[in-house]
């Protein structure tokens, strides 16, 4: 009976499903495809935010359950044995449902823009959900902001593949969804709106606005009216910029931008480090996992996303902060208590890395905010004790938080505006332009891509700030290499070539050894003169008239790089090898038209 009753719920969930998209595809037939579109990102809207919904509620209910499985089990240090069965639970999530990988970060997004056309696996629909919940809401010291984008990016491009709309609306709906997540995770449409700009799309233009805002906005009204509003991160207590404290908010921006490049490096080398690892998933998991429990039960603030320590430090309680812990004996000593609150932010970048690096799955950017937090606390805190001035600490908190995020996703504006919509009003708003400003400044001289694209960057796989660059690596250069020559020996006589040229169109003729390395190149324009002349042909060799390649492609560059090949040589044909073998050419303009075809289907109305 059981069985024929979950039967019957999911027979009723499916058919109300076809029903529905039956009639999408009804109204997609009367509406206006502009008409469709706007509706397509309510819709869109409404599913990311039911995302987030989904993805707090269940990060909040994973975290309370493990909190009374803790007070019946009485686990000892529950704090730090929390994050490790979360991380274990993930690692196997991931290895027996979902095939064994599982993509994290924001930098899939952008790697579905350039290089897949926008096309997003199904599964991210709800992958994202199921394992960053178990992670973060167990105590792994991660965010689930970059789950909730990702999840949104997928609602927004499968709706699109579902409902056989073009690249462009398809790319357009999946920044809509990225919108509507951040929207909906902050109740701060103007910053989900920034962010899908500055970090998803790189060159739109003014109409693809109002989609986008359509879907932050309703994303952010459905959170607040199903949200409990003790789940979204806001903050009522803030004061008024005075124009005397500016020269210690660009020293904040200063600083914001030198501990994200600290961030984003450190966190690479332990990322790298875990990659490298060949150990068992569940051996791997224990020992990052293992590692985390210990500095859980050292700097307690460093359990799960760590937003209640930042309304501690923003309502100036930092006291509480070592309550509990071995540093409690301390809590009146101003000086301690500060060096605890720089240890911790320095500290987090660890404790992030090895939630992620064992397995766990979470995002950097609610990371981003609680080291800002701290940073700025650090500044206020330190001027205040020494007697230099009388800062708002809840002030350089909030700001601070601008600074790293800012900073590490080189996304200025969408850190302004977040800031300044939790808490509720503008009256930062000088000082946040400021420290993000002086901080994205700073880090972009030394770290010229955002934390999130960095691996890909260095792959020539994304440049989302580049369009041409964009363009270009998303298309796929061995579809381009033409493998139809005729190759030519040493060992032949010009006889033999003439015979070849007249039963071939091409100019340009290979040399190859017979392992078909390359040897050199002919060119029948250069040779002319000697293959019209019998004497000529009888008594030169093919070595007297090749000629080295002047650029060689290889078969991993980047469009990118073979255009600035192209370009320095001067060349129209470049020979393309792949471990020292010669595997055909490739025209210079077979890539132009290519990229104006792509071009042509990418722009985004």
């Amino acid at each position: 009976m059981p069985r024929n009753k979950s039967f019957s719920i999911k027979t009723f969930f499916y058919k109300n499903f076809r029903r529905l998209e039956r009639f999408i595809f009804l109204l997609k037939s009367l509406l206006t495809p502009r008409q469709f579109i706007y509706l397509s990102c309510v819709l869109v809207g409404i599913s990311s935010a039911l995302a987030v919904i989904i993805l707090k509620t269940f990060a909040h209910w994973v975290f309370k359950m493990s909190q009374q499985l803790d007070d019946f089990l009485h686990l000892p240090f529950s704090n730090s044995t929390l994050p490790i069965i979360g991380i274990v639970i993930t690692v196997i999530i991931v290895k027996k449902v979902l095939d064994g990988s599982i993509e994290k970060g924001t930098a899939q997004i952008m790697y579905a823009v350039a290089k897949k056309r926008g096309i997003m696996p199904r599964k991210q629909m709800f992958a994202q959900i199921i394992t960053s919940s178990f992670t973060v809401g167990m105590g792994g010291s991660a965010g689930l902001e970059s789950p909730i984008t990702i999840t949104g990016a997928a609602f927004g491009s499968n709706y699109a593949q579902n409902y056989r709309l073009s690249y462009k609306d398809r790319t357009l709906l999946l920044a809509c969804g990225v919108a509507a997540g951040i929207g909906a995770a902050f109740n701060a449409p103007i910053a989900g709106v920034l962010f899908a700009i500055e970090v998803v799309l790189a060159e739109i233009s003014i109409t693809a606005f109002i989609p986008i805002m359509i879907s932050a906005a309703t994303g952010a009204l459905v959170s607040t009216v199903m949200l409990n509003e003790d789940i979204l991160f806001s903050f009522k207590k803030v004061q008024f910029f005075d124009y005397h404290n500016l020269p210690y908010y660009i020293l904040l921006g200063v600083l914001s931008g030198l501990v994200s490049i600290n961030y984003a490096r450190t966190f690479r080398k332990i990322e790298h480090y875990f990659s490298g690892l060949r150990s068992n998933f569940i051996n791997k998991a224990l020992f990052g996992a293992g590692i985390l429990g210990v500095l859980i039960f050292l700097f307690p603030s460093l359990f799960g996303e760590g937003y209640e320590s930042i309304k501690l430090l923003a309502d100036s309680n930092p006291e509480r902060l070592v309550q509990n812990t071995v540093f409690q004996r301390f809590e009146d000593s101003k000086w301690i208590l500060l060096l605890f609150v720089g240890a911790t932010m320095l500290i987090k970048v660890y404790a992030t890395s090895l939630t992620l690096g064992a397995g766990g799955n979470g995002g950097n950017f609610a990371p981003s905010l609680f080291v800002g937090s701290y940073l700025g606390f650090c500044v206020a805190y330190f001027f205040n004790i020494v007697g230099f001035a009388k800062l708002p600490i809840g002030n350089f908190t909030l700001v601070g938080m601008a600074g790293i995020l800012s900073g590490l996703f080189h996304a200025p504006l969408t850190a302004i505006f977040l800031i300044a919509e939790i808490t509720g009003g503008y009256n930062l708003m000088v000082p946040l332009m400021i420290v993000s400003s002086v901080s994205f400044a700073i880090s972009k001289r030394f770290e010229p891509h955002s934390f999130d694209i960095k691996n890909l960057a260095d792959k020539g796989e994304v440049f989302t700030d580049n369009r041409d660059a964009n363009i270009l690596n998303s298309i796929d250069v061995a579809k381009l290499i033409q493998t139809d020559f005729k190759a030519i020996s040493l060992s032949n006589s010009l006889e033999e070539l003439v015979q070849k040229i007249q039963e071939s169109d091409e100019h340009f003729f290979p040399v190859l050894d017979e392992k078909n390395k390359l040897l050199g190149l002919i060119h029948l324009d250069e040779i002319r003169p000697i293959v019209f002349s019998q004497f000529k042909v009888k008594y030169t060799v093919v070595e007297e008239i090749m000629q080295p390649p002047k650029e060689i492609i290889f078969y991993d560059e980047t469009l990118e790089t073979i255009m600035e090949k192209f370009d320095t040589s001067g060349c129209k044909v470049l020979p393309v090898l792949k471990d020292g073998i010669f595997l055909g050419f490739i025209y210079k303009q077979l890539i132009l038209e290519k990229y104006r075809m792509r071009l042509k289907s990418m722009i985004i109305e």
